[in-house]
């Protein structure tokens, strides 16, 4: 599978994949990223739980997929730097079967790709090099181990915040459904822009300064990924991650704290 692409690894500025590994306590981030992560949980103490929550959402939106909607094909853009237990992981327990694409652009996650290629005989993992704004790339290259003429769950999780509309993230995933089939699904996590307007603005100068874009987006903003494409939202619908279906969670810690993040499933017709 292709992995060209920048092989430097920048450490002059942070990353969102390394920032978001210290998140998770991992050890695959630098002194600039785990900079940028202690102001942000300086600023935010609730950070880290949030960070956590997201990823038992993209464990939680994986199950049902694959149970409910019969889902055997997973492109996961944005992936990040593996952490167990990763998505082909989860789908693969009930499917042995399924196939899994990670695309990611940070050199450091090409250098663990390794980690996200050790699926299950029956199914296939694979990594490409890529960045999200080559949406037609992405397709491309994923054609070389997902069959495009099946379904496939594309999964966004904690990537839109970091495109903003004027970098045409709309685009980009109307370019993505538009090659899939019927009863394709796509799955976004994102930062809400409207739980505490004042303080979201706050962070997005925070990123700014560290050299990184946020886009926060509203309830109506995110919906409009699904709407504008035409998708049906899976119940229940546009919510705080920990409301969607957490009775598919496992080993989850709920304390009743704030996690100002959107996240829903849609179904292409």
């Amino acid at each position: 599978m292709d992995a060209t692409g920048p092989t430097a690894i920048d450490t002059s500025r942070p990353h969102p994949a390394r920032v978001y590994d210290w998140f998770l306590g991992g050890k695959d981030n630098y002194p600039v990223d785990e900079e940028l992560g202690r102001q942000i949980v300086a600023f935010e103490p609730h950070t880290k739980y949030c960070a956590q929550h997201n990823r038992w959402f993209m464990q939680r939106a994986t199950r049902r997929l694959v149970s409910a909607a019969g889902i055997r094909q997973f492109l996961d853009i944005g992936t990040g730097i593996p952490t167990a237990p990763n998505l082909h992981t989860v789908a693969q327990l009930t499917a042995p079967e399924a196939r899994v694409v990670y695309v990611d652009n940070d050199p450091i996650v090409l250098a663990h790709a390794e980690a996200l290629l050790h699926g299950t005989p029956q199914g296939a993992t694979a990594y490409v090099q890529a960045d999200a704004r080559e949406p037609d790339r992405i397709i491309r290259l994923a054609g070389d181990v997902l069959d495009l003429k099946e379904p496939v769950a594309v999964s966004l999780i904690a990537l839109l915040h970091f495109i903003p509309d004027g970098d045409g993230a709309h685009d980009i995933v109307g370019r993505l459904l538009d090659a899939l089939p019927s009863g394709s699904h796509l799955v976004i996590s994102q930062i809400a822009g409207d739980f505490d307007p004042e303080r979201t603005k706050q962070a997005v100068e925070m990123y700014r300064a560290n050299g990184v874009t946020l886009a926060p987006r509203s309830h109506d903003e995110v919906r409009r990924f699904f709407d504008g494409n035409g998708l049906e939202l899976v119940q229940p619908g546009l919510g705080w991650l920990p409301d969607w279906h957490p009775e598919l969670g496992e080993g989850e810690i709920r304390d009743g704290s704030p996690v100002p993040f959107y996240g829903a499933v849609g179904r292409k017709p």
